[in-house]
């Protein structure tokens, strides 16, 4: 079932589906949307009455602020979705950039969470590259440059390559993703709008231990994007989680994972 929640001067989409008596929040990857996690709803939806939202520039969410995406304003949207669905509590599961915001989530919202699920997640390392273009005004300027004259960076790209300093899959990750003036555009609006949802790794993993918040991390292991290694480092004893490595690449959700989450939830 599709809704609209109006938020301020912007409206934002998602889709419920499943009719479980347990909340779960689903946050998608960039450049896609609540239908995403589609495939997921028939095998958790017994557990889970399950809401997933549009993001900003994704979907049919309709962003109208004329300033940044916010952590204050992620946590007013399930705020909103919590008493549509009379619920007190919910748990969250996030997919590439998806974790990153559910992170940013557990920030704020760490009291309400029961089960954190993320896969494939963006968030658990700092890119550099990301970092200096959304948190520098010199880095922004040098990214929207590029949007629009992207020969040096598909030279500089070139040479990394060469070099060894990328490796195949992050190389046609990147190439894929800037390979057209449209697509080019999408990231650099897309990243400049989010660059203030960047979580405290640190104060995530202490609300995750004070709240006893139950965490699976789920990862490819071809995933060369986001490498299981990252979950490894992670995973410190401090909070109660759970990691698996699937026979997989960076694209996870399918209906064979619903069953998959649901047995290693504790």
């Amino acid at each position: 079932m599709h809704f609209y929640l109006p938020y301020a001067k912007s409206r934002f989409h998602g889709i419920t589906s499943g009719t479980g008596p347990q909340l779960l929040i689903c946050l998608h990857g960039f450049g896609e949307s609540a239908a995403h996690f589609t495939p997921l709803a028939e095998g958790l939806g017994d557990r889970f009455t399950m809401v997933a939202l549009d993001m900003p520039l994704h979907g049919e969410t309709v962003w109208q602020e004329e300033r940044p995406f916010e952590k204050k304003d992620l946590a007013a949207v399930v705020e909103m979705v919590l008493q549509q669905q009379q619920q007190e509590r919910f748990s969250l599961l996030g997919y590439s950039m998806g974790g990153r915001l559910a992170l940013c989530l557990v920030e704020t919202m760490a009291n309400k969470i029961d089960h954190l699920v993320m896969l494939a997640a963006d968030g658990l390392r700092n890119n550099p590259w990301h970092m200096f273009v959304t948190q520098t005004s010199v880095g922004n300027r040098i990214f929207k440059y590029n949007t629009d004259n992207p020969r040096l960076f598909f030279t500089l790209l070139e040479l990394w390559r060469k070099l060894g300093l990328l490796n195949q899959s992050v190389y046609k990750f990147a190439l894929h993703r800037m390979n057209q003036q449209a697509k080019r555009e999408q990231v650099y609006s897309i990243w400049t709008l989010m660059r203030r949802m960047m979580p405290d790794k640190k104060k995530c993993k202490q609300l995750l231990g004070a709240h006893h918040i139950s965490t699976l991390l789920i990862f490819g292991k071809y995933d060369r994007v986001i490498p299981p290694v990252l979950g490894t480092r992670f995973m410190d004893g401090s909070f109660p989680c759970k990691m698996l490595v699937l026979d997989k690449g960076h694209q996870l959700i399918s209906k064979e994972l619903a069953p998959v989450i649901k047995t290693n939830l504790s």
